[in-house]
């Protein structure tokens, strides 16, 4: 992905198209695209500002505002599977998918096994000999 231009060139650039001249004409004088002088000429009306909008950064998941009754029905209730979690987060309001659910607790480091590790088959080997 390219880089913003510079905050001194999209200044220069919004403030001929405030002193009159056409967003073609400045998009030519400065050789830029007629589309980010529209661009930076609406952000500036807009915003005051022509700087570009940040970039990048990280969604929160859609379930963390339910984080609290997630962890606090899976405490009451640990072996509920993810479809009926689901379930209940749309009877509350919320609809997200299966796999949301499922990396949100992964995020969580919330996983449910049904055997506790000791009891577990391992893998097949060949025994020693007696």
């Amino acid at each position: 992905m390219a880089r913003a231009y510079s905050l001194d060139l999209r200044e220069r650039v919004v403030a001929a198209v405030e002193a009159g001249q056409s967003c073609r004409a400045v998009a030519k004088t400065f050789m830029v695209s007629v589309a980010s002088v529209v661009k930076w000429s609406q952000r500036q009306r807009t915003s005051g500002s022509p700087a570009p909008q940040p970039v990048g950064g990280r969604k929160p998941y859609a379930v963390a505002r339910e984080r609290d009754w997630l962890l606090a029905r899976l405490a009451e209730k640990p072996d509920l599977t993810l479809r009926v979690l689901l379930q209940e987060l749309k009877d509350r309001g919320l609809v997200v998918s299966y796999y949301a659910l499922w990396n949100f607790l992964q995020h969580e480091e919330i996983t449910f096994k049904k055997k506790p590790p000791r009891l577990r088959t391992g893998p097949a080997r060949r025994q020693k000999a007696a």
